[in-house]
């Protein structure tokens, strides 16, 4: 499944345009964790904003719409980490559910901890999510912190696949695998077990974060995350898995798919747009260490055969 099915999704950093820059210089400054919805009117945009850790970490979520490119986009609303009751947040999951509902999934640290729980914010518009109304849809437990979930609407059920992290020794808490659950309304969710896990001795043998998935005729096609030590945490590069079904996922070549020469390209994202085309979205590192969060857009004759633009839906 590798080849044409997956080339016309996978960043070409050389063709992209910046979407949104990071909000300083250097390490440690970053935007990006992007997640977007074509909506009937514009392409909309959830990301996070982030500075280095003494100056406050995942400090804000950003809701954004592009009416005219799905490039350039004009900020809505600000969601921070105080708002949250969070020490840190790190990437939203923007949905817009079959009924025309709106639904903000916030990754959201507890604090003192190396804990993580995923958090609701639901509303008619995009531009109209309240944290006062947030409630805990994903509370991991004292073993297990969750984040990052990826949530697909398909064939009449509800599927997430999240980021999930050992808590019972600190120093491994950077450690991650990919746990796929099911749900029938997107709030209470039933887990179904691992369907990516790291693989020993290769260069994701640390952490597997799925990222983006699509539901084509051959089955599951899956854009993850990795990394292979510790000290790659928040420099993954993109791979690719591939399964049957949503809840077994295998790694597919023995090398990173994506990445940047300066570090890492990771959270990659997949839009399918009205006109055919599809957008993606990631977050990339630069040459002074800081992320951005970068666009690029494919055609749909460059759409491999067999994949229907909208085949995620």
């Amino acid at each position: 499944m590798i080849n044409g099915d997956t080339s016309v999704y996978l960043p070409q950093p050389q063709l992209s345009t910046v979407a949104v820059p990071p909000p300083g210089d250097g390490p440690g400054f970053w935007a990006g964790a992007p997640s977007a919805v074509a909506g009937d009117d514009a392409v909309y945009l959830a990301y996070r904003l982030r500075r280095p850790l003494a100056e406050g970490r995942g400090y804000a979520v950003v809701v954004a719409r592009s009416v005219d490119d799905g490039a350039h986009f004009e900020p809505l609303l600000t969601i921070t980490k105080d708002q949250m009751r969070t020490e840190s947040l790190e990437r939203p999951t923007l949905v817009r559910t079959p009924s025309g509902r709106w639904r903000l999934y916030l990754s959201c640290a507890t604090y003192g901890t190396k804990h993580w729980r995923v958090e609701l914010l639901e509303a008619d518009r995009p531009d109209a999510f309240d944290p006062a109304t947030a409630k805990v849809v994903l509370p991991g437990d004292l073993k297990t912190g969750v984040k990052d979930p990826v949530i697909v609407h398909h064939d009449g059920i509800w599927h997430l696949w999240a980021s999930c992290h050992p808590l019972e020794i600190p120093a491994e808490a950077d450690q991650m695998v990919t746990d796929y659950a099911t749900s029938p309304d997107g709030l209470e969710w039933s887990w179904q077990g691992t369907a990516l896990d790291r693989r020993p001795g290769y260069w994701d043998s640390r952490g597997v974060r799925v990222s983006a998935v699509r539901f084509t005729p051959a089955g599951v096609l899956a854009f993850y995350d990795g990394r292979a030590s510790a000290l790659e945490n928040y420099e993954e590069r993109t791979g690719v898995a591939a399964g049957p079904g949503p809840s077994t996922l295998t790694a597919v070549g023995t090398e990173p798919h994506a990445s940047s020469v300066y570090g890492g390209l990771r959270y990659l994202d997949i839009v399918p747009l009205p006109d055919g085309r599809t957008r993606i979205y990631y977050e990339w590192t630069r040459s002074d260490g800081a992320h951005e969060l970068r666009t690029e857009v494919r055609l749909p004759e460059a759409l491999p055969e067999g994949v229907p633009a909208d085949s995620d839906q």
